[in-house]
């Protein structure tokens, strides 16, 4: 039998690479937990080509191993796509915090200040799934997490 919340609270420590103050779990990047014989854990990179991809793997791995669960796999699912509503409100909140305005139905809000007065510099931000943008009335630049 599979413990899957011990599992999954362990994944939780695996912070994201590319935006450290949000888990792979919190992101909706693990799945979840495949009760299989060796049980896996099932992630989903962010975008197909993400460079973060491999570096995940590998830190669920080793995280994995340093637990003690080396029989555990990890399977690469890409289907169906990750997507935005994936991720935790935990994950909005620390985003935003951080200075990223997370994804959402409403128009780009600036994450410093709250103002909706806001323009596109470039459909890529910092990283291929952001976009980066920046506000006409603080002045602050900001990326926002893409939707998808």
């Amino acid at each position: 039998m599979v413990d899957k919340k011990a599992l999954l609270n362990l994944m939780a420590e695996i912070m994201d690479p590319e935006i450290p103050v949000v888990n792979i779990v919190e992101l909706g990047i693990v799945r979840g937990i495949e009760e299989t014989t060796p049980p896996n854990i099932i992630i989903t990179p962010t975008y197909v080509g993400c460079p973060a991809t491999d570096v995940i793997s590998e830190m669920v791995r080793e995280k994995l191993d340093a637990a003690g669960h080396s029989d555990v796999g990890i399977k690469n699912q890409l289907s169906p796509a990750w997507t935005t509503n994936w991720m935790s409100q935990a994950a909005h909140d620390k985003l935003r915090k951080y200075g990223i305005d997370p994804p959402c139905a409403h128009a780009p809000t600036c994450p410093r200040c709250g103002s909706g007065n806001t323009k596109l510099i470039s459909a890529f931000g910092s990283t291929p799934c952001k976009s980066f943008h920046s506000c006409k009335d603080c002045l602050e630049p900001f990326d926002r997490f893409k939707c998808h």
